[in-house]
């Protein structure tokens, strides 16, 4: 098994929660790196951003994996990569096209963005189990949308079962905010959890305590740096110091 993939399916069974911040570059990767993050994740929608495209497969996936490989390249600890729904590649070529990436792990979602619907059950475990086969050391997180879509926990619990038997090695049952639903989950999914960190839902240290194996956090860190610019935009505008009145900094 390659080093990198075994060290991050082991960070998900320490007694803490494996915290990933999610970077869309080298510089920031490189930061989180130096920090002491023992991995990585990426995140699409910031990715894309970043590159002029919007979220939920707008962007090529050239470009994605191009910057995923640059990531990658930039730090010595695992890299797993928000693959979105897969950008409709079949398995084999997918998992080769991450793979050259450099990265070890991916997303891999359940809403089919033609539809804008969740794929059913079935499909997606097969979908996950192609991937498997074609990729036997890869961290698969498999994302579950049915919050996206005001389902329930049972349904989400349905979801995380049959992609966990279809090779899955996480469960992503992204947006379950409420802290019922969230311990509901990690009591009745036999395999890791990984939640997102939002302002309005638990606090990093409570989600340990429900027991979230996985922490993650979107989209978030990059929106929060993009509302630093646009601060900095501001005060340029006003003829003020961008940096704040009390930094000095040119």
């Amino acid at each position: 098994m390659n080093d990198l993939a075994r060290r991050l399916r082991d960070l998900h069974f320490h007694d803490l929660p494996l915290v990933l911040p999610n970077v869309w570059d080298a510089r920031t990767a490189q930061i989180f790196a130096e920090a002491g993050f023992p991995a990585l994740a990426t995140p699409s929608s910031g990715i894309a951003a970043s590159l002029g495209y919007s979220d939920r497969q707008g962007a090529p996936y050239e470009e994605m994996f191009a910057v995923a490989a640059r990531i990658a390249a930039a730090v010595d600890v695992p890299v797993t990569v928000d693959a979105e729904a897969g950008y409709g590649l079949p398995a084999d070529e997918f998992a080769e096209r991450l793979l050259a990436t450099g990265a070890v792990g991916c997303n891999l979602e359940d809403t089919d963005h033609a539809t804008s619907s969740l794929v059913p059950v079935k499909e997606q475990a097969r979908r996950l189990a192609d991937v498997r086969r074609a990729a036997p050391d890869l961290v698969i997180n498999a994302r579950v949308d049915v919050f996206l879509h005001k389902g329930t926990v049972a349904e989400a619990v349905e979801r995380a079962l049959a992609y966990l038997d279809a090779g899955a090695d996480c469960v992503y049952p992204i947006l379950a905010r409420e802290e019922r639903a969230i311990a509901e989950l990690v009591e009745r999914v036999p395999g890791p959890i990984n939640e997102m960190f939002t302002a309005r839902g638990p606090s990093l240290t409570r989600l340990a305590e429900l027991g979230v194996a996985r922490i993650t956090f979107g989209g978030g860190l990059y929106e929060a740096v993009i509302g630093a610019v646009r601060e900095m935009a501001t005060r340029i505008t006003a003829g003020s110091n961008p940096y704040g009145p009390e930094n000095t900094r040119g």
